[in-house]
């Protein structure tokens, strides 16, 4: 266990900084003191999709650092290919959960301007998986991770028999 401690806490403070950041700062910064949580069931959808991407974000954080010893940060990567958990059915969950997150605040909120804001994060999450994270896990991983991109998909998730 003390071998986990360290990603453990370095995870903790990336997901303050970064996601943390990006998932609840900006998203209070952008909805103001003007707007309340709505009712019905379109609040109850943002409910439901801001747990769910909570907890994908947390279990995925928590398989980089247990299995990857490493964290989500690109300064402090894994030191193993992460392919347990729900990377087994898409490349990016992290990144899912965290645009889960924002959407079901703009459910919640009744805000279009928070799933335009969603929208524009994971256009720029897609242009780094793209432009930087593949090539790096690429060079770090070698043919595992050209094994892991044949088999899981990037984006959609694919359950298996």
């Amino acid at each position: 266990m003390p071998r986990v401690l360290g990603p453990i806490l370095k995870t903790v403070l990336f997901t303050i900084l970064v996601p943390g950041f990006v998932a609840l700062r900006v998203p209070y910064d952008l909805l103001g003191q003007k707007y309340l949580p709505g009712r019905g069931p379109l609040a109850w959808l943002g409910i439901s999709c801001f747990i769910t991407g909570a907890c994908i974000y947390f279990c995925c954080a928590w398989e980089f650092a247990a299995r990857g010893l490493g964290t989500p940060a690109p300064i402090a990567p894994t030191k193993y290919l992460v392919v347990s958990g729900l990377h087994r059915y898409v490349r990016n969950p992290m990144y899912i959960g965290v645009l889960l997150v924002i959407l079901g605040q703009a459910a919640l909120f009744h805000a279009p301007r928070l799933a335009e804001y969603g929208t524009l994060c994971i256009l720029l999450a897609h242009l780094f998986v793209l432009f930087y994270e593949e090539p790096t896990l690429h060079r770090q991983f070698g043919e595992s991770y050209e094994q892991y991109l044949r088999t899981v998909p990037r984006w959609i998730p694919r359950c298996r028999k």
